[in-house]
């Protein structure tokens, strides 16, 4: 699926994570553990991408004192994030194209750049990398295999796409853009959901 294709499944569905229903606690004790490895002097400028439309993230990095921006491609999605929070910065855009204005010091991608196409992947993070200040954290969830696939299901209702590197492709990445791993773990096991929290160098 392009994203494009991708963003049109979102709209359909954003309304889930506004619901009663969702679980509002969901990535968020791994975000702390992630903001953890901040020095205590470091800057406060922070990044969701593909921040949807629940804002838990959001509230969490700015309870921090974060600069907080939300990036997704969904514009039904963005609607309902900046009914919530109006004074957030949101950029409507394909994180494939976008160009990343500056350097953030946290820089999340929670259950979002999964969505990617496969062969986009690698650009995305080198690029998304590149754009973490020295110091600076990076969160982000992907599939916990050894080798890069790709599928698509319509489990949540609607059809979307996921792709992965695999865990030794972005671990190699991680280290090539001058990022030490910090902490993975495999958060629902024995399903395969795994969290990657890295730090770029000082």
């Amino acid at each position: 699926m392009t994203p494009l294709e991708t963003a049109q499944s979102y709209d359909q569905i954003a309304d889930l994570w506004v619901s009663d229903d969702f679980d509002r606690t969901n990535g968020i004790a791994q975000h702390e553990r992630a903001l953890a490895f901040l020095p205590p002097d470091h800057g406060r400028r922070a990044l969701d991408i593909g921040c949807g439309s629940s804002t838990r993230i959001l509230e969490l990095l700015l309870s921090h004192g974060f600069e907080v921006e939300g990036l997704d491609i969904s514009p039904r999605m963005l609607e309902l994030a900046s009914a919530q929070h109006p004074e957030v910065v949101f950029h409507h855009a394909d994180i494939c194209e976008w160009t990343f204005p500056y350097p953030y010091d946290v820089i999340s991608a929670w259950d979002s750049l999964w969505h990617l196409p496969l062969d986009q992947q690698e650009s995305v993070l080198q690029k998304t990398l590149s754009h973490l200040a020295p110091g600076g954290v990076f969160i982000t969830t992907t599939a916990g295999l050894d080798v890069p696939k790709e599928i698509t299901n319509a489990d949540m209702g609607v059809e979307v796409s996921y792709s992965t590197l695999g865990l030794p492709h972005l671990l190699r990445l991680l280290t090539d853009s001058g990022c030490v791993c910090r902490h993975l773990e495999y958060d629902q096991y024995p399903e395969l959901h795994v969290v990657v929290i890295a730090q770029k160098s000082l």
